[in-house]
């Protein structure tokens, strides 16, 4: 056994640029696990700056001088952030109150008309069987307004976190533009002169990681903009919170958007019922899903992932329970840097015996 280990580790782990590189990712893993929640403003620093580098770098391209490029993008980044906490934010928050005041009322007529199920369709469902399945979904809505309590007496001091939060990350991703190319530099000077893996690697991921986060920043914007506007034309209730969850449903794919329309049906059908109202926003909302599944997508994300359905749910649903929402959002970014490292490791051992035979 102990000779079988010893020549699979001479067969992966012989050169020394790919132990140096499997090194560096454990400590990463290992200060992601341990520090994350500490460093999460520079990591959102780091992936703000990255997002409007592209910016900077069209601007710079105008013969604008490096510093006047930076400030005219922050600019624009401190702008829209204000926007969303003075506008967006509050409407969103005030929806949310006012969502859960009225979910025992919706719950209420919810299970009204469940009851009316068993009369319709006795074979299909019995009343002994709703009756347990309306009693779990009370107990649930009782969790979720006890968290909203919770959350509310401790409001003071997750106010305090993201004041710290609100100016530390914009400091952070102004240094980040400005300072980012030395920075990186700095890093690698770090490495040795000989990392030709590493840069293999590096060279597949950078266009691949830019497009998909550009992207898919784009995409919750549209999406869920476009999502508020037919919402709010609609006159649904609670149309700024169900945008925004819509906007962010793309994150998760394949399940997102499945998990963020039954809010959307559930709410509209409480309000009109089977009216045409009900029809018609549903019927918009399935034209929302589709433009962004077969127009948006691939307009935005120029570069095709090339993973299968089930890699890309796995690496959702592991990084998502390691690194919550940033887990999520990197879910497929990570597991393309996994595929392309699998792709350029050493594998003059591995293809040897093919050769041989």
């Amino acid at each position: 056994m102990k000779e079988i280990i010893r020549k699979w580790i001479e067969s992966y782990f012989s050169d020394e640029e790919a132990l140096l590189l499997f090194l560096l990712l454990a400590v990463a893993l290992v200060i992601i696990l341990t520090m994350g929640q500490t460093l999460t403003p520079v990591f959102a620093g780091i992936i703000l700056a990255f997002l409007m580098q592209g910016a900077v770098d069209w601007l710079e391209e105008k013969r604008l001088p490096h510093l006047l490029s930076v400030l005219l993008v922050f600019s624009g980044f401190v702008s829209a952030l204000l926007a969303f906490l003075l506008v967006v934010m509050p409407r969103a928050w005030k929806q949310l109150v006012a969502l859960f005041n009225e979910l025992p009322r919706m719950a209420s007529e919810l299970q009204s008309l469940l009851l009316l199920l068993p009369e319709r369709y006795p074979g299909l469902v019995s009343e002994q069987q709703l009756r347990e399945l309306i009693t779990l979904a009370t107990q649930e809505i009782s969790s979720a307004g006890q968290w909203v309590l919770t959350f509310s007496l401790n409001s003071i001091g997750s106010v305090v976190v993201l004041m710290v939060y609100l100016v530390l990350v914009p400091i952070l991703v102004f240094f980040f533009l400005k300072d980012g190319r030395r920075l990186a530099s700095w890093w690698a000077s770090f490495l040795p002169e000989r990392r030709e893996m590493m840069t293999k690697v590096w060279l597949e991921m950078d266009d691949q990681i830019a497009n998909y986060i550009r992207g898919k920043a784009i995409e919750i914007l549209i999406v869920g903009g476009v999502s508020y506007v037919v919402f709010a034309v609609f006159g649904l209730n609670y149309a700024a919170l169900l945008g925004i969850m819509v906007g962010l449903s793309v994150l998760i794919p394949y399940i997102g958007a499945a998990l963020v329309t039954l809010p959307v049906a559930l709410i509209a059908f409480l309000q009109w019922g089977w009216g045409s109202e009900f029809m018609y926003l549903m019927i918009a909302y399935a034209i929302i899903q589709a433009l962004d599944g077969n127009v948006l997508v691939p307009l935005l994300f120029s570069e095709a992932v090339n993973l299968h359905p089930v890699s890309i749910i796995i690496a959702v649903l592991v990084f998502g329970g390691i690194w919550g929402f940033w887990g999520v959002f990197f879910a497929i970014p990570l597991a393309t840097l996994i595929k392309a490292i699998l792709s350029a490791w050493p594998k003059a051992h591995r293809i040897a015996p093919l050769a041989e035979s």
